[in-house]
């Protein structure tokens, strides 16, 4: 199966998220700020090899909070 990040709102969220293709994993690949943005959506697809390939997706909710007070 393979992984990956099709949409990321709001549209600047997607320099601040990755995904590993094969494992699925999401993980930061920038920083987050609550006073820049509070909420991330995201909508991962997945995939795999078969003959006919099948897909899916499913959407993953980020809140962010803040917790450097």
């Amino acid at each position: 199966i393979s992984y990956s990040l099709q949409q990321v709102l709001p549209q600047d969220g997607s320099d601040v998220f990755g995904i590993e293709r094969k494992s699925g994993e999401i993980r930061l690949r920038g920083d987050v700020d609550f006073e820049d943005v509070g909420l991330y959506r995201l909508q991962v697809d997945a995939s795999d090899e078969g003959n006919p390939p099948l897909s899916g997706h499913c959407k993953v909710v980020v809140e962010v909070l803040d917790v450097n007070d």
